[in-house]
């Protein structure tokens, strides 16, 4: 059975049928272009028989394309009326019966995915696109790679590494899951509606062995907040408030064998992971 693809006009058409139009507030851009979608699913490398989360699937679009794949979909869609529309659309459009799962509710209220899905790969609203990425990483070790489409000073950002000035808090929480690289350029054009924005590609893999324990990361993440929200500050100063003191802080920075003259912007993940780790005692 082959998947058909939504074009722009079946889109709109869908849309008007709902009475949906798109929202700023659910960060609602769809995308009317096949050979987009196919891009996305491409760059992801969906295989036949592989279980795939999309979050925000909106009117399909994008999901149709995974299915088209052979693999099959849980998709986590926060509006109502889209989530209920969904299947429809897919049997219509060619899609087995089975192959898609559709969570009616808020991605970042997510805890449970049905199927245990190892692959991501979304159109994510831009006001939470990282918020989500990062709840996701943290609630299912199962998710073992993904490619998502975010704004792309955000995708940058996440790919972002030590020493340039758009590296930050958000570049190292990300990167305590493995690895990310820029995987391709978004058209504004293919977005309905238009967005005044930007948009990238943006891809990751888990590491194969977890950095560290939930307290561990929770301990990390926190001195990470910490340097990079005064980062034009010496780490001795910026940490001083976890540590108690400039002088506490620069022992523990010199022996976890980071100069307490760096900045926030000057370590990478495992440089925080050993400050956090002398912190406990490790």
């Amino acid at each position: 059975m082959t998947v058909s693809l939504l074009g722009a006009t079946d889109i709109r058409r869908l849309a008007a049928s709902l009475d949906v139009t798109p929202t700023k507030k659910l960060g609602q851009n769809f995308v009317v272009d096949a050979n987009t979608v196919r891009k996305i699913v491409t760059a992801a490398a969906v295989q036949p028989g592989e279980r795939v989360v999309e979050v925000g699937p909106g009117l399909g679009s994008l999901t149709l394309a995974i299915l088209e794949t052979g693999a099959s979909v849980t998709a986590v869609e926060i509006d109502h009326r889209l989530a209920e529309r969904l299947p429809q659309t897919a049997a219509e459009r060619g899609v087995p019966e089975g192959a898609l799962t559709v969570v009616d509710g808020d991605a970042l209220r997510v805890t449970e995915l049905p199927g245990e899905p190892t692959v991501l790969v979304a159109n994510l609203p831009y006001n939470v696109s990282v918020p989500v990425l990062l709840h996701f990483l943290e609630t299912f070790p199962y998710l073992q790679r993904g490619v998502v489409m975010v704004q792309a000073e955000v995708a940058e950002r996440l790919a972002a590494k030590p020493g340039s000035k758009i590296y930050g808090a958000p570049s190292v929480k990300a990167a305590w899951y493995g690895p990310w690289r820029l995987c391709g350029n978004v058209s504004r054009q293919v977005f309905w509606p238009v967005p005044n924005v930007d948009s990238l590609l943006v891809g990751f893999e888990r590491d194969t062995t977890p950095r560290g324990g939930e307290e561990e990361r929770l301990r990390t993440f926190q001195i990470v907040d910490a340097a990079f929200n005064q980062r034009r500050k010496m780490l001795r100063q910026a940490l001083s408030g976890v540590f108690g003191s400039s002088s506490a802080a620069s022992a523990v920075l010199e022996s976890a064998g980071v100069a307490p003259t760096s900045r926030g912007e000057d370590l990478t993940v495992d440089d925080y992971h050993r400050i956090a780790r002398v912190q406990q005692g490790d």
